[in-house]
């Protein structure tokens, strides 16, 4: 990795953090987008320890504002002459109904819109760096999700307890997370669809369940469950295995449109590997950002 810049979201701690310092270990320029100032120049700090002495950057913004992320996007392609990898990995999940000042579900705006806002902005550096790399961090909560074109922001998902959802999908919040992380996967492919040939990569991964900061603030049973689930999780070094061998790994250098877990390629649910799905998603999206 010695000379290329990887851009990370969600880098300030987590699975995020542990990828960052690992790729910088290896020799990569990073560049960090955070919204914490605080968080981020702490880990600016510990990349610098790392790098030794590497001009690492960081910008801030708030991803699940698509003015925001869009600003972010422009101004790391501003500064930046060429981008490598770039690591989509910022997400969260919430245990009721949040809407951003924009109007869009919060889970949905984070999850699915940052990334595709994100990508968008930057896609014309990464191919101009080409050969490059795109991961975009999903999960295999996905495989329960379903999506409905008229409800993407899973209007009926929240405000009510439905005790046999409880049982089968562990509520209406992890649902709602699901089905962003449906998107994900539906995203790369379609993305790599259209990359082809541009000597850039697109391809998804499942971490496994990692002790991070994830659903620390989703509050209610989400955050008490998955708060005792933690103590037998991974450690975020060893869920970042996957995503750092997709950003940097000789073996994988031309896969793309692919879903992984433990670094070898997974087989996704039949929806996520739809391909008129993954079409439809980005058109639908691109007509939500207009």
């Amino acid at each position: 990795m010695k000379g290329k810049t990887a851009v990370i979201t969600g880098a300030t701690s987590g699975i995020g953090q542990a990828a960052a310092e690992t790729l910088a270990g290896m020799g990569a320029r990073i560049v960090q987008v955070a919204r914490d100032r605080e968080r981020g120049e702490a880990a600016l700090n510990r990349l610098s320890e790392i790098s030794g002495g590497l001009s690492n950057s960081i910008h801030y913004g708030d991803l699940s504002l698509v003015a925001d992320t869009r600003r972010v996007a422009a101004d790391i392609a501003a500064a930046e002459p060429r981008i490598d990898v770039l690591i989509n990995n910022a997400g969260a999940m919430f245990s009721s109904r949040h809407i951003t000042q924009e109007g869009f579900e919060y889970t949905f705006a984070l999850n699915h819109l940052s990334y595709f806002v994100l990508t968008q902005g930057l896609r014309e550096r990464l191919t101009a760096s080409a050969p490059a790399r795109i991961v975009n961090t999903a999960s295999d909560s996905h495989a329960a999700a379903t999506l409905d074109f008229q409800d993407l922001q899973s209007d009926n998902a929240h405000g009510h307890f439905n005790l046999l959802e409880w049982m089968r999908f562990g509520g209406p919040g992890f649902q709602v997370y699901g089905r962003s992380k449906l998107c994900n996967i539906l995203f790369t492919r379609e993305l790599a669809r259209q990359l082809a040939g541009t000597g850039v990569t697109a391809n998804s991964w499942h971490p496994g369940f990692v002790a991070t900061r994830f659903a620390d603030h989703a509050g209610g049973l989400i955050s008490f469950s998955v708060g005792i689930a933690k103590r037998f999780a991974l450690t975020p070094r060893q869920g970042a295995e996957t995503v750092v061998y997709l950003a940097s790994s000789p073996e994988v250098a031309g896969v793309t449109g692919e879903y992984f877990h433990n670094c070898k390629s997974a087989t996704p649910s039949r929806e996520a590997q739809d391909p008129v799905l993954a079409e439809r998603l980005w058109v639908a999206t691109e007509s939500l950002l207009r």
